[in-house]
């Protein structure tokens, strides 16, 4: 495998995490398991979870600072897993002390960054309130909501997208720059690369319901939750809550790069992973349970999934090789604190 052959772009933002209960989340009107962006009645959430100045927080709960924004982590999952110089990532920061942090922990986990930078607005928060097994994810994007189409354009940046064989993007930059996305997406499709999609979020499939069909015509690849694919259904009016037929609905819309079948990927937490190929079939894959004690956090268990299995993806296996590998990493990642993998590199597959 070359340099840089798995191109990323995303909103990355510094991760605020606390073990919350259910009076955090009712005082912000915050559900324990879904993903938001921040409106104003949640950004003095947003400000105490990062100064620190309220008396109540400073003794109830304890802040956790992680790189993190939803692509960034698959992002560096992919890297985690896969040969030094192989995965690049584009999206915008601050001139700020968290956009230093964010690139010191991009690099340590061998990920390349290529950050726009702008002076006028802080690099993006996500405040996660963790509630035992559950997250709930509010995002206050400021920088990253200022990426624009015309970085992507420029010689620097392009030479990046020319260079890959592989391209994912994250849901969440669907409210961002959907300009960007089509770039990238359309010079895949032009040059029979695989670009791969996530749903990320419920609301996206609602709210940005015309920026995703926008894209998905162009989506090799689309990953997704099981309550992510119940919303796309529901907001294009399809009388089903079966996640199989969903899927399979799915893998046979539309697609301009005809070379390339759709594959739908859904997990399901516990339960198997389901993949829908436009050709009708539907494979399941069981995951492999831990003891639940052993779970610290579920939170970026998805983006763990991802990576994992671009991972192996990208380097030719099989999308049953490349599921397991995404089920491995997730498991890696759901005991330990955050979006985060294993202090020690580890080899996949395990010796």
């Amino acid at each position: 495998m070359g340099e840089y052959k798995l191109f990323c772009m995303g909103n990355p933002l510094l991760d605020i995490q606390v073990n919350g209960d259910e009076s955090l989340l009712n005082k912000y009107g915050l559900e324990a398991n879904a993903s938001i962006l921040a409106e104003e009645k949640h950004k003095p959430l947003q400000h105490i979870l990062l100064t620190l100045r309220f008396e109540e927080l400073v003794q109830d709960y304890t802040p956790v600072y992680v790189a993190g924004g939803a692509a960034q982590n698959a992002a560096r999952g992919a890297q985690y897993l896969l040969p030094p110089q192989s995965t690049v990532y584009v999206g915008c920061v601050g001139n700020d002390q968290f956009a230093v942090k964010l690139r010191q922990a991009a690099e340590k986990d061998g990920l390349r960054v290529e950050y726009m930078v702008v002076n006028d607005v802080p690099t993006g928060t996500c405040a996660a309130i963790i509630t035992g097994q559950n997250r709930s994810l509010v995002a206050n994007l400021s920088a990253a909501e200022k990426y624009h189409v015309s970085d992507i354009k420029t010689p620097e940046k392009w030479k990046w997208v020319e260079n890959a064989d592989y391209f994912y993007i994250g849901g969440f930059f669907l409210t961002v720059s959907v300009e960007s996305i089509l770039e990238v997406a359309k010079y895949a499709a032009e040059h029979n690369k695989p670009f791969t999609l996530n749903l990320s979020a419920a609301f996206l499939c609602q709210f940005f319901k015309d920026q995703l069909d926008s894209v998905l015509p162009y989506c090799d690849i689309l990953f997704g939750n099981e309550t992510e694919a119940e919303a796309y259904a529901t907001n294009h009016n399809w009388d089903t809550k079966d996640i199989k037929q969903i899927a399979l609905h799915i893998s046979k819309l539309p697609k301009v790069n005809s070379k390339r079948e759709r594959i739908v990927v859904i997990t399901q937490g516990e339960n198997a992973t389901l993949v829908a190929y436009s050709n009708g079939t539907v494979n399941e894959y069981p995951v492999t349970l831990i003891d639940k004690k052993d779970i610290v956090d579920t939170n970026g268990a998805g983006d763990a999934f991802v990576g994992g299995f671009l991972s192996q993806y990208v380097q030719g296996k099989t999308i049953g090789e490349s599921v397991a590998a995404a089920h491995w990493l997730a498991r890696k990642s759901i005991q330990l604190v955050g979006p985060a993998y294993p202090e020690e590199k580890l080899t996949y597959p395990p010796l």
